[in-house]
């Protein structure tokens, strides 16, 4: 296993960890609050870091493709889950993100079984980079009504965009 794929690895086991100080914290700002923030953000950067760390040394393996994005998705998708079971997310947004991203995965099967693969598209960079950092915004205060709203906004339409953008570019694949 390469170190990139080892710091991806390393991500989703602390995703457990990440829940459980948010799960304690019951969003009372606080010490396990701010932990569980903390953490969020390490995990956060560490996609930016096994990326960089894949490219520079010629570390790019199909696992590494594989977890990292289920990665980030499983930390965000975490985050949301506790947000919603709290009252601060609407489910609708939360099924509204699972959606998009069972959609997308399955146009890349599908693109797959044809001898193609779709790339991760700059909309879906812009969704991920804005939704971590709404959500980490969004941890620091969770109690400003109003942060909350514009968080799930940004991650409504960014969701939206980034998905309906990947099937525009894509519906190919789903019929020929």
């Amino acid at each position: 296993m390469t170190t990139a794929s080892k710091i991806t690895f390393v991500r989703v086991l602390f995703i457990p960890v990440y829940m459980l100080l948010m799960y304690l914290s019951h969003g009372v700002p606080g010490v396990l609050l701010y932990s569980a923030l903390a953490l969020f953000i390490v995990l956060s950067l560490t996609d930016y870091v096994d990326g960089h760390i894949a490219r520079k040394y010629n570390q790019v393996t199909d696992f590494g493709k594989f977890l990292d994005p289920l990665a980030d998705k499983l930390l965000v998708i975490a985050c949301m889950a506790i947000f919603t079971e709290w009252g601060l997310f609407p489910a609708w947004a939360l099924m509204l993100v699972l959606t998009r991203e069972f959609a997308v995965t399955g146009l890349r099967l599908v693109a797959v079984g044809k001898g193609s693969v779709i790339a991760a598209g700059w909309s879906g960079k812009v969704k991920t980079a804005s939704t971590m950092i709404g959500l980490c915004v969004w941890t620091a205060f969770p109690q400003v009504e109003w942060l909350g709203w514009v968080v799930t906004a940004v991650i409504v339409v960014t969701t939206l965009y980034s998905g309906v953008e990947y099937f525009v570019q894509n519906w190919k694949c789903l019929w020929d």
